[in-house]
């Protein structure tokens, strides 16, 4: 490997952001699951460093620029799981799909911008070629326990 090369660790590292613990399921799931190259990440909410959620619905609770952090911090707790799970961010190649589900009120329409707080740090950490996939961002009528962004999302294994 090159000495110029930005690894999705390296990358990671240079944003100075932290990884909140990895979450644990509370229902009969698996937060992850390798088929292949492909790695499936169940829906994760923003969970925080002290492993507390972020709680409140766009629009009535959080203001949208609050939801654009929250769908990041849930791109940090994805990020947490492929650490914790896999070892390294650098066993990921790309993203291949997002699903960004945004609670807000139903008056709410700008569901992708809040979601780009999730995409625009996985470019961050895969670069603008593998860091952005393609992309679903929906409103929800609810979500569990009242957290503002839920995302799932596919990725190829490097």
């Amino acid at each position: 490997m090159q000495a110029d090369v930005l690894t999705p660790e390296i990358a990671f590292a240079q944003t100075g952001l932290s990884l909140p613990p990895a979450p644990q399921p509370l229902g009969v799931y698996k937060p992850y699951l390798i088929d292949g190259k492909y790695l499936y990440i169940s829906g994760h909410g923003p969970v925080r460093d002290d492993k507390s959620l972020i709680i409140g619905r766009i629009g009535a609770d959080l203001d949208i620029e609050q939801g654009k952090l929250a769908a990041r911090q849930v791109g940090l707790a994805i990020l947490s799981t492929i650490k914790t799970h896999l070892g390294s961010l650098d066993r990921v190649k790309r993203v291949i799909k997002v699903l960004g589900m945004v609670n807000c009120v139903a008056e709410f329409e700008r569901h992708p911008y809040v979601i780009n707080g999730c995409s625009e740090l996985f470019a961050e950490v895969w670069g603008t070629e593998n860091g952005i996939g393609v992309r679903s961002a929906v409103g929800m009528g609810s979500l569990p326990d009242n957290i503002p962004v839920e995302v799932e999302a596919l990725f190829e294994l490097a």
